[in-house]
């Protein structure tokens, strides 16, 4: 158990001149508040907030931070109150408390939903002061050493929560021993068998390890030596979780992994660590590919370092870390080793720099109105493996993995995003879904007749690039269905001598959008361009029904396809950014699952679907072209017509009945004629599931003796 002392000696180890007072007032205030109570280990719950201090002077934080760590669950899991803290402590460790505390309250739920909305608060309350998560790091941190004494469904769900968010949270800001550790106790408590199997094949060869780790550490430190290289040479072994997630990416067994330690030597300064590269490099052939300069482009989260991975003694491979002693710190500390303990609340620049990521994070968020598309887009920036590339100009950009120039394009501005037509990579075009790798210079074409397209969505990887783009489609999809509805619903008015403008302008329209439960009358024009509510709808809200009944003496089309729809759960096809669309598929082109589709927004009847190449839409470039995709999930059959041309012989018909009926296929319609060749021609009218069924039909009746063609008849034959 940690003591006060033990604290305070380790402040003064790095802030001599702290304010030791206020440490020991925060511990009293603490003992007296939390007297009596225990935890679930049986110990004082004092034991808690000293353990927590400890950890954030381990991380040589401020003497408030520290302070807030003796308190942090007082007004949380006692009677005292946020303004008892404020009166004994004052504004600051009153703001670090509060805000700790409404983190604390904050409940991760199985349910998505409302686990996205619970974070997004947490990424907001830590954008005010980051000391807050560098609090709550440390309080789960500690939660994690103790999380045996839980329930076994308990255990899991809390170290489960911390594999997903606080484990990575450590990551992105540079704090690598938190961040090891807590992956490593979550683990242990997530595949308990897996991880006791792995410490004790680790330990196991230890001596071995630990013999090896010393050979490789006497080499590099007698060439340092020799090149008059002043450094330490540390030889680290891998934590468990790591050598677990190494195993299991690359399909290994533990025998097969040879790196289980991470050299680093550490230099005086930037110099240096180049020269004892190329020393490592002449004394072991480096890998290929396995080198990277952290110091010239450093990630995001401050971290500066020369990786390399080379084959060493025994045909091993090595892998080794170079940086000065202030990387090595920033390393080790993260965005805790910027901060100025001395001034409290002030942040360095750096750290400023290397904060703007959650920055940027939450302004993308406005944009984002579903908190599941939120918590998706902050997984990938927490998670990111980096590219960095270059500006034309020579600023480095960094990006996930697998970005493109559509991303590139969005870092630089929303409107080049918006208007980006293509990309020079290096001096050379290249397509939209290029993915970039480090280096690249990257140079972005626009026109100002370009515009966003919901296809971008599939190849861009950033945040940022995501939520503009699904902002844009959005608002121009809705424009276009209000314009639409608007068109539809004047033409259809006149029918009842129906004055538009005038029912608009009174609020009538706004009257019967709120008996569609919908805010305005541009909603519910909206709702007529997608489909969703009909004209006669409307009609029917503002026109006595026997007005309406001798008004139209037939069903409109848009009734008759609403009619044949009713019935059936799916439509088959999903509208891109739509949900509960009429769709129909056209006449013309009888588009099957796997042919490319298109959707066509038609006049108050929804979306009809037609093939890509169907003639009907071809010349058509008009605003009414929709994306539209099939539904995968979709078990329907679909009418599709093939004209078989074969041999006029007796047995021909029923030889091709029997194929397309073994072929799990049912013959709806069938049609017979003999052409002036001789031949017979054989018009099928057959229910498929898809374009693959087809084929193996078509294929299959191909193989019968005497059929001479077969093919597909895009026009239906009824």
């Amino acid at each position: 158990m940690i003591r006060l002392n033990d604290i305070i000696d380790k402040i003064n180890m790095y802030n001599p001149d702290a304010d030791m007072g206020l440490i020991q007032k925060a511990y009293v205030f603490s003992a007296k508040i939390h007297q009596g109570q225990v935890r679930l280990s049986g110990e004082p719950y004092l034991v808690h907030p000293l353990e927590v201090a400890g950890i954030l002077a381990d991380l040589k934080l401020d003497v408030g931070t520290i302070a807030t760590g003796l308190l942090h669950d007082t007004v949380e899991d006692t009677y005292t109150t946020i303004e008892e803290i404020d009166k004994e402590f004052g504004k600051e460790i009153n703001f670090l408390v509060d805000g700790v505390t409404k983190i604390s309250k904050i409940k991760f739920e199985s349910r998505e939903e409302q686990q996205a909305e619970n974070f997004r608060k947490m990424l907001i309350a830590m954008a005010k002061d980051i000391r807050v998560i560098l609090i709550k790091l440390a309080d789960r941190l500690h939660n994690m050493r103790t999380l045996e004494y839980h329930s076994t469904k308990r255990q899991k769900e809390i170290a489960q929560e911390t594999l997903d968010i606080y484990a990575p949270l450590a990551n992105r800001l540079g704090i690598g021993w938190v961040k090891d550790e807590l992956e490593d106790l979550s683990f242990r408590f997530l595949d308990t068998e897996v991880y006791y199997d792995l410490a004790k094949k680790v330990a196991k060869e230890r001596e071995e390890r630990n013999a090896y780790t010393n050979e490789v550490k006497s080499i590099i430190s007698k060439k340092l030596a020799e090149h008059n290289l002043n450094a330490r040479v540390k030889g680290r072994p891998k934590h468990l979780y790591s050598i677990y997630e190494k195993m299991k990416n690359q399909n290994i067994d533990f025998s097969q992994v040879y790196d289980l330690t991470a050299f680093r030597i550490i230099l005086d300064d930037v110099r240096a660590c180049y020269e004892t590269l190329g020393m490592i490099h002449a004394l072991w052939t480096p890998v290929p590919g396995r080198f990277k300069d952290y110091i010239a482009m450093p990630k995001a989260n401050m971290y500066q370092s020369l990786h390399t991975i080379v084959i060493g003694p025994r045909g091993e491979r090595v892998e080794i870390q170079i940086r000065t002693e202030e990387m090595h710190r920033i390393a080790e500390e993260g965005i805790a080793a910027h901060w100025k303990y001395k001034e409290g609340k002030d942040v360095a620049e750096k750290t400023d720099r290397g904060f703007a990521w959650l920055r940027q994070l939450l302004e993308w968020q406005q944009d984002m109105k579903d908190p599941r598309e939120f918590l998706d887009s902050v997984r990938v920036d927490l998670f990111p493996e980096e590219v960095y590339v270059f500006t034309p100009k020579g600023e480095v950009k960094e990006f996930p993995r697998g970005a493109t120039p559509v991303d590139f394009a969005y870092g630089i501005h929303t409107d080049v995003g918006h208007k980006c037509t293509g990309a020079k990579v290096n001096g050379k075009m290249v397509p939209l879904k290029y993915q970039l790798r480090n280096g690249d210079t990257v140079r972005i074409l626009t026109s100002s007749n370009q515009h966003p397209s919901v296809d971008w969505l599939n190849i861009v990887k950033t945040s940022r690039a995501k939520a503009k783009i699904r902002q844009w489609v959005k608002s121009n999809e809705r424009q276009r269905s209000i314009l639409l509805g608007s068109d539809t619903c004047e033409r259809e008015f006149k029918k009842y001598k129906l004055n538009f403008s005038k029912l608009a302008k009174s609020g009538e329209l706004k009257k019967v959008a709120g008996e569609f439960s919908l805010v305005d009358v541009d909603d519910l024009l909206a709702g007529v361009g997608y489909g969703k509510v009909s004209v006669n709808q409307i009609i029917n809200k503002l026109v006595p029904q026997e007005n309406v009944a001798r008004g139209s003496t037939a069903k409109s089309i848009q009734e008759k396809v609403t009619k044949k729809t009713e019935h059936k759960e799916r439509s088959g096809v999903k509208v891109r950014g739509i949900d509960n669309i009429m769709v129909r598929y056209g006449k013309c082109c009888n588009p099957l699952p796997g042919d490319h589709i298109v959707g066509y927004i038609t006049r108050g009847r929804g979306v009809t679907v037609h093939a890509s190449d169907c003639h009907s839409i071809l010349q058509d470039t008009s605003e009414r072209m929709i994306d539209v995709e099939w539904d995968l999930d979709d078990i329907s059959t679909h009418l599709v017509t093939i004209k078989v041309v074969c041999d006029n012989k007796k047995g021909l018909l029923a030889a091709m009945s029997s194929s397309i009926a073994s072929s799990e296929a049912n013959i709806t319609n069938a049609h017979v004629k003999t052409a002036q060749d001789g031949t017979a021609v054989n018009i099928f009218e057959i229910e498929v599931s898809d374009l693959k069924h087809l084929q193996n039909i078509m294929d299959s009746l191909k193989t019968i003796k005497g059929v001479i063609k077969v093919e597909r008849l895009k026009q239906s034959s009824t």
